[in-house]
């Protein structure tokens, strides 16, 4: 059986079917302009990604390839969007995990996420890192959890928002550990940040990229990451694992989705050109820059059960934190 990480960094070989290669047939690409619809605003990590692949995208294929930015309600409004538009594969989704909370975290949406998508491929991964306030006397994941223990109810951790990786990171923490804190949400990891440096809050899981400066200069302590493996950004943190805490692992992602009525063969040689754009070594180096993990793709096939499987897996999680809301 496949586990979640094993369709993200496994040796998977692409079948024929996606091997198409420039002798392909022209009508399995649509004709005209190819648009990412990102579901962050302009100047964040996935869209300043989603820009460098579309231009090795466009190179390869031919066709314009461009990035609309349409952020709102956790990423509801972009998936929509693409969800009902023209399944012909020129309209794609780049979205974040959210795309596997959204199902439980909204309890009514206006598309079905596994009837109305069919996933391309995968991009890249978020780890996140847990960062501490530097003036605690936290310095490994052991001192945070006695502490936690210590404190019941008296340490306050920042998040994004109800059913956002860096709160579901936090939910699982104290489901793990049986301890209790205080999640204060913020309108992302900045703010967040800011508060941990002045004290306000004593932690928090935030996505690497976003917390690498404030890391290098002193201002938040690091923790340890919530990938499977170290990220190349800060060799020199553990992951959750290897700081004690066995089976936690809690990491956002980007996929590319299509409308589910997309043809298999466009579906398929999306997938094989989105992977050969997303694999030069300017975009990787890009990726591991901002401090994402670039990953090899499985096959659309799998990523459907690897969808599924998220959505099931943050979905128990949700339910269990009580973050379910209605939309």
């Amino acid at each position: 059986m496949l586990t979640r990480w094993s369709l993200l960094v496994g040796s998977i070989t692409v079948g024929a079917s996606m091997a198409l290669g420039s002798n392909a047939r022209a009508d399995e690409l649509p004709t005209g302009t190819i648009r990412f619809i990102v579901s962050f605003p302009a100047g964040g990590s996935t869209d300043v990604i989603m820009r460098a692949v579309a231009t090795k995208l466009q190179a390869r294929i031919g066709n314009a390839v461009v990035v609309e930015n349409k952020p709102g309600a956790s990423g509801v409004i972009a998936t929509n969007y693409v969800a009902k538009s023209m399944p012909d594969g020129a309209t794609l989704l780049a979205s974040p995990s959210s795309l596997a909370s959204n199902p439980t975290l909204f309890k009514s949406l206006p598309f079905d996420t596994m009837n109305d998508l069919q996933p391309v491929a995968l991009v890249f991964r978020t780890p996140l890192v847990l960062v501490v306030d530097p003036r605690l006397p936290i310095k490994s994941l052991g001192d945070l959890i006695a502490m936690l223990k210590d404190k019941p109810g008296q340490l306050n951790y920042a998040h994004g928002g109800p059913g956002s990786a860096i709160n579901l990171a936090g939910e699982l923490l104290q489901s793990m550990t049986g301890t209790r804190m205080n999640g204060v949400a913020y309108r992302g990891t900045p703010l967040g940040l800011n508060d941990l440096i002045a004290g306000r809050m004593q932690l928090m899981f935030a996505d690497v990229g976003g917390a690498i400066g404030q890391i290098e200069s002193g201002q938040v302590r690091p923790i340890a990451v919530t990938s499977a493996e170290r990220v190349p950004v800060l060799p020199d943190v553990p992951t959750m694992v290897e700081a004690g805490l066995a089976g936690f692992e809690a990491q956002g992602w980007s996929m590319i989705c299509a409308p589910s009525a997309t043809p298999t063969a466009t579906i398929n040689k999306l997938a094989n050109e989105l992977e050969a754009a997303a694999g030069q070594p300017e975009v990787r180096d890009l990726i591991v820059r901002i401090g994402m993990v670039p990953v090899k793709s499985p096959p659309p096939d799998q990523l459907k059960g690897f969808l599924a499987s998220e959505i099931e897996r943050w979905g128990r999680l949700i339910e269990r934190a009580g973050a379910a809301k209605s939309l």
